[in-house]
């Protein structure tokens, strides 16, 4: 069935994400105030000016401002029911198939598929109904339409049967589990989500590994792919933007404080992470602490840098994992630490300017994530180091796959192995680190975010 309201529609390029490239606040006073968001996607999609993007209200501010009809051009804003969105986004997206293709599930207590799960897999089909629905109002005959992410992988095969005349991408920015993995969801469920996503006359992953194990959970339970293309593109850092925020007057600022809690002639360890659970924030602390054990000379002189913003807090095992980080951080320092040196100087408040300045300062990044669809972190680092940085880097990253030759290599479980990656890093030539840096830098850069959106929307329609 094709929608009613295509024939008048014009939008040619329209975009689909669960978040949006503005948020709305609402005072006490009833005042509206609109931030910008930031991060790789809206960055990528300030490529194209003329598109529409269609995303979620996420809470009483967004509700209020689509009421109000107080939205910007060039954004569609929907207004779907509090209580299917907490179902569809924290229910189903976030622990379920978050956990599946992070590999995140205790698998002799969880997953639970019952009566419950299947309420919050109808709001999940809700939610992406509600989605497909505005997509198809809003596109122009024969438009682009790029859907993004695991919230909304129902999308397309939902859409392709409203308006079979669009041409359809989907964006994975999560891994993609192995089939065994997979095969933990439910028969029906793991077909209707491969069945959803193949709806897409493109989908496409930052990885070729990703986008070969969505190939083999298709082949395993559904016999192939059908008419849908596959694709790679691997998201890179945002060279120009980087270099010049990084050297703005509130970073010199945050550089100057770091400085002072790291203290004169001291090498840094930094890591920037959400408290995610795949982030393996935990383990890194670990780590840390093996290598003050087993190379006692770096007391006193070397501090680890760690930022730990705190991600899904409405969620109990995120804020256990958040206070977790904590609790940890605080046994190394009470352990180790003196009156002059404080081992770990870790910050839970998000600011984007000190992170950059902790890129700046870096001696030694560590990215050790337990499983990532790409990670930014790896690739800003580089571009913006001052003196250049030695990057200790899990293999289970999908930067590894563009990284790895100029990184340490680490398997993220072994906090042994990483101690001795941080022991290599930290005792690196200067010249070495110099070279391996630059190196970096290039690849990180290699497919920077606008270039990256431009190319997916060209493979896109050149069918």
């Amino acid at each position: 069935m094709v929608s009613e309201h295509a024939p008048s529609a014009t939008a040619q390029v329209l975009v689909a994400s669960n978040r949006g490239p503005v948020s709305y606040t609402l005072g006490e006073d009833g005042t509206l105030d609109a931030k910008r968001g930031g991060g790789g996607l809206v960055s990528g999609l300030s490529a194209v000016d003329d598109k529409l993007w269609v995303c979620a209200a996420l809470g009483d501010g967004d509700r209020e401002a689509v009421r109000r009809g107080a939205g910007e051009a060039g954004v569609r804003m929907l207004d779907i029911d509090a209580g299917v969105h907490a179902d569809a986004y924290n229910g189903i997206a976030n622990s379920v198939l978050w956990f599946v293709h992070h590999l995140l599930y205790q698998t002799p207590v969880e997953p639970v598929f019952d009566a419950e799960f299947r309420r919050q897999w109808a709001s999940y089909e809700t939610y992406n109904r509600a989605f497909a629905e505005a997509l198809a109002e809003e596109a122009g005959p024969g438009a682009s339409v790029l859907v993004q992410d695991y919230h909304l992988a129902l999308v397309p095969g939902m859409l392709r049967e409203l308006r079979p005349d669009l041409r359809i991408g989907h964006f994975s920015h999560t891994p993609w589990a192995p089939v065994d993995y997979f095969r933990l969801l439910p028969d029906d469920i793991a077909e209707q989500l491969l069945r959803g996503i193949l709806g897409a006359d493109r989908a496409a992953f930052l990885t070729r590994r990703w986008a070969d194990a969505f190939i083999g959970c298709c082949t395993e339970i559904l016999g192939g792919t059908g008419r849908t293309r596959v694709g790679v593109h691997g998201l890179g850092a945002d060279a120009d933007f980087l270099r010049r925020r990084s050297h703005e007057a509130d970073v010199d600022e945050r550089m100057a404080a770091l400085r002072e809690q790291v203290g004169e002639g001291r090498k840094t360890i930094v890591r920037v992470d959400r408290t995610e659970l795949s982030k393996n924030i935990v383990r890194g602390l670990h780590a840390y602490r093996a290598l003050l054990d087993a190379h006692p000379e770096w007391r006193e002189r070397v501090v680890h840098i760690a930022f730990a913003y705190p991600s899904r807090q409405d969620l109990a095992v995120y804020r256990d994992y958040t206070a977790a980080v904590q609790t940890l951080a605080t046994e190394i320092n009470g352990a180790y630490g003196t009156e002059s040196w404080t081992p770990v100087v870790l910050h839970v408040k998000d600011d984007f300017a000190r992170s950059l300045a902790a890129y700046r300062l870096a001696d030694v990044a560590l990215v050790n994530p337990i499983r990532d669809g790409m990670n930014l972190v790896a690739k800003e680092v580089p571009v913006v180091s001052d003196h250049g940085c030695a990057l200790v880097l899990s293999r289970e990253a999908g930067a590894y796959e563009e990284l790895g030759e100029d990184a340490i290599v680490v398997n993220p479980y072994d906090v042994t192995g990483t101690a001795e990656a941080l022991h290599e890093a930290l005792t690196m030539s200067g010249d070495e680190r110099s070279g391996r840096t630059k190196r970096l830098a290039e690849a990180a850069t290699a497919l920077p975010p606008q270039q990256w959106f431009l190319d997916q929307l060209e493979a896109l329609r050149q069918g």
